[in-house]
């Protein structure tokens, strides 16, 4: 089996050949492909290192990774580390909340990445129609609708925030999060956990009442044990966006600068030190360990987060061996991705891309039933799923008036002038 990686030179792909390499799948060949050639010179030096047995190439072209593979794993940043930084700070000095995925910046971050990724899933269908397109491509949710409203891919979105909080609430709940299931509903970077189910019994009414606990049940201060409690529901992390903007935005203009600075500004000195010698795995493990330390830190105030020993689930790397594995295998596994709606969200469009809990079989991922979704995060679902719709039609058009009037949905805006500002400011 072929498994081809659009974004080959990505940080984390080291990661992700090394779980792939050292996996059950009968893999000969992963294929790296990506339109900077050092970087991705660098990428597959660390992933040789950190795997055995397939053999690791670099293509030249896309088309030369895409052709004859089994799956086509998708992860490419319009701009790079740079951007991002850029768009972070832009959006800032318009006093807007945003991160690289969410808020004007990652508006931005979609209507430059749509039209490429559209490129590769036509790509894809021509080549190797039969291939899964796993794509990592952010913002997840507005890439993989733009692909499969365009294209005739066979395209899953894939997110491991979802899984982070499935093991962080079962570790609350003192619970091993492999024997438990999740409810579990909403698009990505938009969801909320309702309950950790054992043995067919809900856990999280457990610690409802309990501030320690509701506090265990994320790595970094975000939600109030009074509003969790008043919710009785865990949103994902990034709903700290929507629920707490001043907040953030006050704790990252007092840092002086987003995370997108400090993540252009480490990756810019590994990339230095790379091109005069080969970089070892220990010297890989080092930026990643700092890069992740760095993670919600400066727009909740808080410390440095370490990832726990008892973390079993999360990670760029597992997830996506997790939803290959299972559709080789036809496995059945449940696994949280982001797929067509098709009744599962009943308030939404039919191919709407949803993230939902996903049955995985080897005919692919079917999403599971949802019992009612209450009222709060309904009108959020569908007030974003509507921006996201604009965004994709907006990033096909490339009409200004397109652009502006979909931002000015974005519920991190605060109106349709300064949605005017901001599109001119980042695009």
């Amino acid at each position: 089996m072929k498994i081809a990686i659009i974004g080959g030179g990505g940080i984390r792909v080291p990661l992700l050949v090394g779980g792939l390499s050292r996996s059950d799948l009968r893999i000969s060949e992963i294929s790296l492909y990506d339109i900077d050639r050092d970087r991705v010179e660098v990428m597959a030096s660390l992933a040789k290192q950190m795997s055995s047995g397939p053999i690791i190439r670099v293509a030249l072209k896309p088309e030369a990774a895409i052709e004859g593979a089994s799956f086509v794993i998708t992860s490419i940043r319009v701009g790079g580390a740079a951007q991002r930084a850029k768009d972070e700070a832009t959006t800032m000095a318009l006093d807007t909340i945003g991160q690289e995925t969410v808020g004007p910046a990652g508006f931005a971050m979609a209507v430059r990445s749509i039209p490429p990724m559209i490129d590769y899933g036509r790509l894809i269908t021509r080549l190797a129609p039969r291939a899964w397109m796993i794509n990592f491509t952010n913002p997840v949710s507005i890439i993989t609708q733009a692909i499969h409203q365009e294209t005739d891919a066979r395209v899953i979105g894939i997110c491991d925030t979802p899984m982070e909080l499935f093991e962080d609430a079962a570790h609350a709940v003192g619970l091993p999060p492999t024997v438990c299931s999740y409810d579990y509903f909403g698009l990505n970077h938009l969801g909320w956990l309702r309950d950790v189910m054992f043995e067919g019994e809900g856990q999280l009414h457990r610690i409802w009442e309990d501030d320690e606990k509701l506090k265990n049940a994320y790595r970094s201060p975000l939600f109030e044990p009074s509003m969790l409690r008043e919710m009785k529901l865990l949103p994902t992390e990034y709903l700290y966006y929507y629920y707490r903007p001043e907040v953030a935005m006050a704790n990252i203009k007092r840092s002086g600068a987003a995370r997108g600075a400090f993540v252009e500004m480490l990756t810019a000195e590994f990339f230095r030190r790379s091109g005069s010698s080969q970089p070892t795995v220990e010297d890989y493990r080092d930026y990643l360990a700092r890069r992740d330390s760095s993670y919600m830190q400066l727009e909740t105030g808080s410390a440095p987060r370490t990832k726990p020993d008892w973390s079993e689930l999360s990670g760029y790397d597992r997830i996506a061996l997790f939803t290959i594995r299972a559709i080789v295998h036809n496995e059945g596994a449940i696994i949280p991705l982001n797929v067509a709606n098709h009744g599962t969200l009943p308030f939404l469009e039919h191919e709407d891309i949803i993230e939902a809990q996903c049955r995985v079989v080897d005919t692919g991922p079917q999403p599971r039933a949802v019992a009612e979704v209450p009222e709060g995060p309904q009108a959020w679902i569908t007030r974003v799923k509507n921006y996201e719709r604009a965004t994709v039609k907006a990033a096909l058009t490339g009409e200004h008036r397109d652009l502006v009037d979909a931002l000015a949905l974005n519920p991190l805006v605060p109106s349709k002038d300064r949605a005017e500002q901001l599109v001119t400011a980042l695009l």
